[in-house]
């Protein structure tokens, strides 16, 4: 085997780290882009539109790059597309029911249980120092989230939809896993954002909320989802998926979580606190130590 042979992959799957990196550092703007929306239009409406004011573009994209349709889709990503929509929509519920802090916490679990489904599925068995980089993770998603003033009191109810939708994540992502392998990304996540639209519009009606808000400013939030947060940050991280093992991708999302509360600092004047920071330095140690033991071995 030449060096050429042996370094390729390694590049591609560096690629591949770089990209989820990017996407979880852009979708770190999603719930901030949530909470500046609200005044205008209810959570599951917010949903719907992200995803519609991305399925053009998205479109646009595949013709003009693929200079085809996009190729027939597979079960795996309509059921990516389902999990998704339902982890964007228990989430949005669950924030009106606990604390932000517990939501988000709980969530970002989800990219935690992904490994173990893959594991399970998909014969992906993380190397050792994945377990003590998780470990990590965990105790810093948990110290960002927790240890700052909640704005409002937990909730056993709440909480219970938030892991809802961390298990919705597992399932997105593995999914989105197994929808790669015969689809490239920009199909991949056009075909996701279709069944999103149709699942988020079903929501919106469940939930009684209105479609369109009062003022055309009201669409201002969810196209900068639609673009910013679904386009780039989803669309780097279907991409990375298809070259980088689970384990790894799922540690590297908590990324969002570390991203979010630096932007809200800034931008809402909401200090971390000493713990918070820690928290936040902890996962992206844990990164780079996953990073680190990067192979993954087949199980026999």
């Amino acid at each position: 085997m030449t060096s050429t042979e042996m370094t390729a992959p390694a590049r591609r799957e560096w690629l591949g780290v770089l990209m989820l990196v990017g996407g979880a550092v852009a979708i770190g703007f999603a719930p901030i882009g949530l909470r500046l929306g609200l005044d205008d239009l209810g959570p599951q409406a917010i949903a719907f539109w992200r995803y519609t004011f991305a399925l053009p573009v998205l479109t646009a994209l595949v013709l003009l790059v693929e200079r085809r349709a996009p190729r027939k889709p597979n079960i795996y990503v309509i059921l990516a597309g389902i999990c998704f929509a339902v982890d964007i929509g228990f989430w949005h519920w669950s924030l009106t029911l606990t604390s932000v802090s517990n939501a988000t916490f709980i969530v970002n679990l989800g990219n935690v249980y992904v490994v173990f489904l893959a594991w399970l599925f998909l014969k992906e068995r993380p190397a050792p120092m994945w377990f003590f980089a998780v470990i990590l993770a965990i105790g810093g998603a948990s110290a960002l989230s927790l240890g700052g003033t909640a704005e409002g009191g937990a909730s056993f109810v709440g909480d219970r939809i938030a892991i809802i939708a961390a298990i919705s994540v597992s399932g997105y992502f593995l999914c989105s896993k197994l929808a790669r392998r015969t689809l490239n990304g920009l199909e991949t996540l056009f075909w996701l954002t279709l069944v999103e639209v149709i699942v988020g519009a079903i929501m919106v009606m469940a939930f009684g909320e209105n479609f369109l808000p009062e003022k055309l400013s009201g669409f201002a939030v969810p196209l900068f989802l639609g673009i910013v947060i679904h386009v780039v940050g989803q669309g780097l991280i279907i991409t990375g998926l298809g070259s980088t093992p689970t384990s790894i991708a799922g540690v590297i999302i908590l990324i969002q979580p570390v991203m979010a509360a630096a932007i809200s600092w800034h931008l809402f004047q909401e200090p971390l606190t000493t713990l918070q920071a820690g928290g936040g330095m902890l996962i992206l140690v844990a990164v780079w130590l996953a990073q680190r033991g990067h192979k993954v071995d087949p199980i026999d």
